[in-house]
């Protein structure tokens, strides 16, 4: 398989900011458990870390495997290929590693996931530029491998990918939108429907850009064109400044439910090597889980009761350590053309005790607030468990990363 020239270099590299953001966020889990523990790092305390633990999660975990699959689509499966995704994947890991460095230092938009500031702003698009120019590069030498239509989507795709960097760094700057908006209302259903659809394109891409072949059931006939009548749908509804209460607002984002079963028809309509399929199952889970708890986490009621609270904090890991990271393990497994189950178990049940516990914190905590502030003895009990939760998904992410290593 031409894609697992690839699977070394980018596991390498998205397995390590895995741990290194596991790392911290068990650091921050015993934070809340133990505060004086902060005396260890005097000045740098839970406020400094928190950055490093959600931009390394979004823009190195949560990234790296997409990179790779741009990689099987794009970029020639040689020695040239791969010294090309190397030297993409190191700036990208040095952007990651130097906003670090001034997120510590206090150099922060203190906007969430655009906490990219000073000196540390361009570092994340300057390392976007690199990957594209290297995609763009070999799309140029291959020009004649591609047939007219995978050339024309190919294309499509660079113009697309050319616009990210500039509007990260756009959106980075305080200028735009001040870090705590108070014209804001929050996220609306016509949002909320819009960055999820955004997502499904992704998914709907991926079969193609990692070359699964097709199984038995045709899915992809009817998958864009359903997803073309969503995207028709989320134009059509009030955008801007719309009340959660609204009926308009709740059936648009209540049209996602719909994409539970389709989704799952078709990515399981695809062949994906037997070392994906655990990952690929796991992830439907979650997507499921996911689609329906944002559900009702928006609708009136929930959603003044959990907001701000440890649901929301729940809901944030069911998306990116349920999801995403079980869609990651499936992207790197279908690039490596193999792999075993091992950690399998230990991260899906971290993490599903993870978001159990959280979201039932949330529940108990309106009107207990002092509670947790005093830190009483079930609070506590709470937060040993997320933090032995947290450990065990630590574990299996350093089990991988030794084995990327191999």
């Amino acid at each position: 398989m031409e894609a697992a020239v690839f699977s070394r270099p980018v596991e390498r590299h998205a397995f390590g900011w895995l741990v290194a953001a596991n790392a911290l966020g068990v650091w921050l889990a015993a934070l809340l458990l133990w505060p004086e523990l902060g005396r260890l790092t005097g000045p740098l305390g839970y406020g400094r870390w928190m950055p490093l633990h959600l931009n390394w999660q979004l823009y190195g975990w949560c990234s790296l495997p997409l990179v790779g699959a741009l990689a099987a689509w794009f970029v020639r499966p040689d020695a040239e290929g791969r010294w090309h995704l190397r030297l993409a994947l190191s700036a990208w890991s040095l952007a990651l590693a130097l906003g670090g460095a001034s997120w510590l230092a206090g150099v922060t938009s203190g906007k969430l996931f655009l906490d990219w500031h000073g000196w540390a702003r361009p570092l994340l698009p300057l390392a976007m530029l690199a990957l594209w120019a290297v995609l763009a590069l070999h799309a140029w030498w291959r020009r004649r491998e591609f047939s007219g239509g995978g050339l024309a989507l190919r294309v499509a795709l660079l113009l697309g990918l050319l616009a990210v960097p500039n509007l990260l760094f756009w959106a980075e700057g305080r200028e735009v939108y001040p870090a705590v908006n108070p014209d804001s209302g929050g996220a609306t259903g016509a949002s909320l429907l819009g960055s999820t659809l955004g997502i499904l394109v992704i998914f709907g891409l991926l079969p193609a850009m990692l070359r699964v072949p097709a199984g038995k059931v045709r899915a992809a006939r009817w998958f864009w064109p359903a997803l073309a009548l969503s995207w028709v749908a989320y134009a059509r509804v009030s955008h801007g400044d719309a009340s959660h209460h609204a009926p308009e607002q709740i059936a648009a984002l209540g049209l996602l439910l719909a994409w539970v079963p389709l989704l799952a028809v078709y990515l399981t309509g695809f062949g994906w090597h037997e070392s994906a399929r655990p990952w690929l199952h796991a992830a439907l889970a979650w997507w499921a889980l996911l689609v329906a708890t944002g559900f009702l986490t928006f609708l009136p009621g929930l959603s003044e009761a959990w907001k701000f609270t440890n649901a929301l904090v729940a809901h944030a890991h069911l998306a990116m350590a349920g999801l995403v990271t079980s869609i990651n393990l499936m992207v790197l497994r279908q690039l490596r053309g193999g792999g075993t189950r091992r950690g399998f178990w230990l991260w899906q049940g971290g993490c599903a005790v993870h978001v159990a516990v959280l979201l039932l914190a949330g529940t108990l905590e309106a009107g207990r607030e002092l509670e947790w502030y005093l830190r009483a003895g079930w609070t506590q009990a709470f937060y040993g468990v997320r933090l032995a939760a947290g450990v065990a998904m630590l574990t299996a992410s350093v089990q991988w990363w030794r084995e990327a290593r191999v």
